[in-house]
């Protein structure tokens, strides 16, 4: 149902496209969490303090540059070293997926047998 000039469609598929980036947003923001719980404590205490309050309190990089007495640049210049470190360490030793890995395994409905050599080959991956 278009105007005959395809008005309709490109503005479905631009939505479309808009909602997808958003989901794989969130799901970025959701990963940099769940690495900074395994990874944190490699990190610097500022850097891991700023990464927990944008990722896990959801502040703005203003609000932290305010509470820390420190520029939003340098929030920012921050946060993203220590989103690059984060993702190094996980590049490196995995361990992350890993435990990921497993506990979808455990949650799964497969047979118990099928699951303990899913879950065997799992740990031989550590």
């Amino acid at each position: 149902m278009t105007d005959g000039t395809g008005c309709v469609i490109i503005t479905l598929a631009v939505k479309q496209k808009t909602l997808q980036g958003v989901q794989n947003t969130l799901a970025k923001d959701l990963s940099i969490s769940a690495l900074l719980d395994f990874y944190g404590p490699f990190l610097s205490e500022k850097q891991r303090n700023l990464l927990h309050h944008y990722y896990n309190e959801d502040l703005s990089l203003s609000e932290i540059a305010e509470n820390e007495s420190i520029t939003r640049q340098g929030v920012r210049d921050l946060i993203k070293r220590g989103e690059l470190q984060l993702k190094k360490y996980e590049e490196e030793c995995g361990w992350c997926q890993n435990v990921l890995a497993l506990q979808q395994a455990v949650e799964s409905d497969m047979t118990d047998s099928k699951k303990l050599d899913t879950i065997r080959d799992i740990i031989n991956n550590f």
